[in-house]
């Protein structure tokens, strides 16, 4: 099994590159946590997209902390990586988005595989329930989402995004992206588009189980995205918005897993203290080694 990390934001919100700062109590990156957690329930292929600048020294750090017989691969999501027959004349700040993350891994990637934001951490039962799936879900359109709780995914210090989910029975019906969600003293509410929540919805944090069948469906949906984009430097293409098309076609069949787990992530500066805090204390309490790896 595969687990490919999303490591090439830019991190303006929070200020710099937040998939490299020391977030463990031994200095870890937050993604390291989520690697121990996927090979502990059974991933032997890591897969990180990040920037180009940046593989060198990821290859070189990973590689000197995971155990022998894992499989790492990091590639560069790189602006001038385009379908056969694309073209992009001008300047971009920032990546195509994350479906095109994911559709960099498409060379290396032959079975099915997990994707995750690596500044995320999304506790160790989620890779439980997703390697459960994994496991039993044999057709080349069983795709899967692990969801989580929304009132236990928001920011005290700010707004965020969150991809609410529509079921019915397990099965997903669709992912509603909403910009500027916060719990402010009226409920936790939606500043974008005016819509309350409970906070017992189950959302999206970017915890994917794909198929290969992805990779063509992204590239078409690259080109005809690049072939009306208006502005070279606006627009990416989502890989929440592909996996919904592609259910949306009968070309998919995505299933909603429970995470059964505690998130947390760093949207703000000011979210890092208390992700050190949850991951001090998941270490004392023996929920991880420290230090995290045995070679270190």
């Amino acid at each position: 099994m595969t687990l490919l990390l999303m490591a090439a934001g830019r991190g303006s919100r929070y200020g710099k590159l937040k998939q490299f700062d020391d977030i463990g109590p031994r200095g870890e990156f937050l993604m390291e946590f989520s690697i121990y957690d996927a090979l502990a329930n059974g991933f032997e292929h890591i897969v990180v997209i990040t920037q180009k600048d940046n593989v060198e020294y990821l290859q070189e750090y990973l590689k000197g902390r995971l155990p022998s017989g894992v499989r790492l691969d990091v590639l560069a999501q790189e602006l001038n990586d385009l379908p056969e027959g694309s073209s992009f004349e001008g300047e971009r700040p920032k990546p195509w988005g994350t479906a095109h993350a994911v559709w960099t891994a498409r060379k290396v990637i032959t079975n099915p595989f997990a994707v995750i934001n690596a500044d995320d951490y999304y506790g160790q039962a989620a890779y439980a329930r997703a390697a459960e799936f994994m496991k039993r879900a044999g057709a080349a359109d069983a795709f899967g989402i692990v969801a989580y709780t929304l009132k236990d995914t928001l920011s005290p210090y700010g707004s965020v995004s969150r991809g609410v989910c529509s079921q019915d029975g397990k099965a997903l019906v669709s992912v509603d992206e909403r910009l500027e969600i916060a719990d402010t003293d009226g409920g936790i509410q939606d500043a974008d588009s005016g819509l309350s929540f409970t906070g017992e919805e189950l959302v999206s944090m970017n915890f994917w189980v794909c198929q290969p069948a992805i990779f063509p469906k992204i590239e078409a949906d690259f080109r005809a995205f690049l072939s009306t984009l208006e502005d070279p430097a606006k627009g990416e293409i989502y890989l929440p918005f592909v996996i919904q098309d592609m259910l949306q076609g009968g070309t998919a069949q995505v299933e909603v897993i429970p995470s059964d787990s505690k998130w947390f992530g760093i949207t703000y500066a000011a979210d890092k203290e208390l992700a050190m805090k949850e991951l001090e204390n998941l270490s004392k309490t023996g929920k991880y080694p420290s230090p995290l790896w045995k070679n270190t």
